[in-house]
């Protein structure tokens, strides 16, 4: 069984890893920072990342073939728990606006450092195609 790497153009080029792998109907998504398909992350702050690593999250997931209403998990690494807290009515507008109503299982983490120096967030997730939540 073969899995396939899947690299959207609209992301920034992956080094070491793949934005998304597929095996059969089940895909597992690279955590996305805020990054542009420049290589910059977004200012503005925990929202404004947020808003990008979402969007380079279903961006991945689409070119694997799925849509948001198919992820199984996400989680969410935080450098800024608190940041993230005051800011969970706009978040959590901006996660309707690109996902719908789906809330699939979630974790919220905390950590001391990203990737990028610059990132405040990072979303990996987990998606089974084909899947329509009940």
């Amino acid at each position: 069984m073969l899995v396939d790497h899947i690299n959207p153009p609209e992301l920034a080029k992956p080094s070491g890893f793949a934005h998304a792998t597929r095996f059969r109907d089940i895909v597992h998504l690279a955590g996305q920072t805020a990054l542009t398909p420049e290589g910059t992350i977004v200012d503005g702050g925990i929202v404004a990342q947020f808003r990008q690593a979402l969007a380079n999250v279903i961006a991945a997931l689409e070119a694997a073939g799925g849509k948001p209403q198919n992820l199984l998990s996400v989680t969410i690494y935080l450098l800024d728990i608190p940041g993230y807290q005051a800011n969970a009515k706009e978040i959590g507008r901006l996660w309707r606006e690109l996902v719908g109503e789906a809330y699939p299982a979630m974790a919220g983490i905390g950590v001391t450092a990203l990737w990028q120096p610059e990132a405040l967030v990072e979303i990996q997730a987990v998606a089974a195609l084909g899947s329509e939540p009940a």
